[in-house]
């Protein structure tokens, strides 16, 4: 069947590579995005996706937003929160700033976005949501306090959900992946990056399409039975 879906932070990475599976599955699909343009424009020029711009971490912008989505592709039946930042630096330097942007970008965005469509959801008794976490969130890391708090809490955030959703026929699963190449990753010093990927027993950084891969699946009707669990993504680096 058909469904409408709205990923965050579509535009690029594990985003884009969602989004472009789920249209590939015959969805309706929207993205959002917040920064960079050029990048907006790219993506929607090459898929044909619509693309809309606002900022995860503010309720009323996202309200306003649901309802232009809602208007031109349809009510929200498939959600994946997958926007996300990171402010790195040790905690004894670490601004407000960088806690609040990246818990409200992180982890704010996933009770915005969820308590938006949830409503519909529940009425029209379908709905599937796919909250992107890390692996940084499970282990945590050096100079992520922030984005590790985030992420960590989006994994209580799927559990508590999707026990509350169930009976209404809505699954809220998350993914952790491990490190994906992704703009993201491209940003960590190659020196640094190479001592990851040597801690990665299947000796590679992943890729986007096989996060997509999972969505997929998370998504469709036989995975209708699996709701409140953490798929790990990660090639073995961290096993849970």
């Amino acid at each position: 069947m058909v469904r409408t879906a709205l990923v965050t932070g579509g535009t690029r990475g594990i985003g884009r590579a969602v989004a472009i599976a789920l249209k590939s599955d015959g969805h309706r699909v929207a993205v959002a995005y917040h920064g960079n343009e050029e990048a907006a424009r790219a993506f929607a020029h090459d898929t044909s996706i619509p693309t809309y711009k606002f900022d995860v971490s503010d309720f009323a912008a996202c309200e306003t937003a649901l309802k232009q989505i809602e208007q031109a592709v349809g009510p929200v039946d498939i959600l994946v929160n997958n926007a996300g930042i990171t402010r790195d630096v040790q905690l004894h330097k670490m601004t407000p700033a960088q806690w609040h942007d990246v818990i409200g970008t992180d982890l704010t965005s996933c009770f915005n976005l969820c308590r938006l469509v949830i409503g519909g959801m529940r009425e029209r008794g379908f709905g599937r949501i796919v909250n992107i976490s890390s692996i940084n969130g499970q282990k945590g890391q050096f100079g992520q306090t922030n984005y590790a708090a985030a992420k960590a809490g989006v994994l209580g955030f799927t559990k508590a959900l999707a026990l509350e959703s169930a009976v209404k026929g809505i699954t809220v699963n998350a993914i952790a992946p491990g490190y994906v190449a992704t703009d993201m990753v491209a940003a960590v010093p190659q020196e640094i990056l190479a001592k990851i990927v040597a801690q990665i027993p299947v000796g590679r950084l992943g890729h986007a399409e096989e996060i997509a891969g999972i969505v997929q699946f998370l998504v469709s009707d036989k995975a209708a039975f699996i709701t409140g669990s953490t798929i790990t993504a990660n090639g073995g680096q961290y096993l849970v």
